[in-house]
């Protein structure tokens, strides 16, 4: 896949590191593999998408066959490339999803763009943190030298059926469709913690299959 002039020039000047002491802009050279461009991460975030996407369960703005996967914030929200056209690199442009929630920001313009409008205090990011411009400056390069971090175990997908029928039993109002209510989720998650400590943890008969790649990175 080609990329664009923007990034390349990007990551030549700074190289590995973080702006803003905040987000991540993945290097082909990332020291850890949460940070690589042509690690795991691009790819495991894709398969998360397809799922959200032919289930239903979130909203995806775009096919997520053009949902590049290349930054990240310590907030766990992910930027994208809209690569289409695939052809066209220089065209394309960005996608901002929300850590925990349905919320997207989509922008007509470059990566490089992006950053200097968002870290500039020209466009508003509603999942960006207000107090990311008073580090907007700052770019930290990364510690040298190959390392890698622990994988974090996290919880295996889970039916969502399941966890309605357990939070309707349990006195909670969830509609029939959609999102179910964060304190509804929030409430399942604790009465059924994750590592499951003797194995008996509910996945439903129509769960999808287990991702464990899908695992949220761990900054360096």
């Amino acid at each position: 896949m080609r990329l664009p002039q923007d990034y390349k020039d990007l990551v030549a000047t700074y190289g590995p590191g973080s702006f803003a002491d905040y987000l991540h802009v993945y290097h082909p050279a990332g020291p850890t593999r949460w940070v690589d461009l042509t690690g795991p991460v691009p790819e495991a975030v894709r398969a998360q998408l397809r799922h959200d996407y032919d289930r239903g369960t979130h909203p995806v703005p775009y096919d997520p066959r053009f949902l590049f996967n290349m930054a990240g914030t310590d907030n766990g929200e992910d930027l994208f490339w809209i690569t289409d056209p695939l052809d066209s690199p220089d065209s394309w442009g960005i996608a901002v999803n929300e850590a925990r929630g349905p919320q997207w920001f989509l922008f007509d313009g470059t990566l490089t763009r992006f950053l200097a409008d968002a870290l500039g205090g020209r466009i508003d990011v509603p999942q960006f943190p207000a107090n990311v411009l008073e580090t907007a400056s700052v770019f930290t390069p990364y510690p040298p030298g190959p390392e890698d971090l622990p994988v974090v175990e996290v919880r295996p997908p889970v039916d969502t059926d399941v966890i309605r029928r357990w939070a309707r039993e349990n006195g909670f109002e969830v509609p029939p469709r959609g999102r179910i209510p964060l304190v509804a989720r929030e409430a399942w998650e604790r009465a059924h913690p994750w590592p499951d400590p003797d194995g008996t943890a509910v996945r439903g008969p129509a769960g999808p299959p287990e991702n464990p790649e899908r695992a949220a990175p761990t900054r360096p």
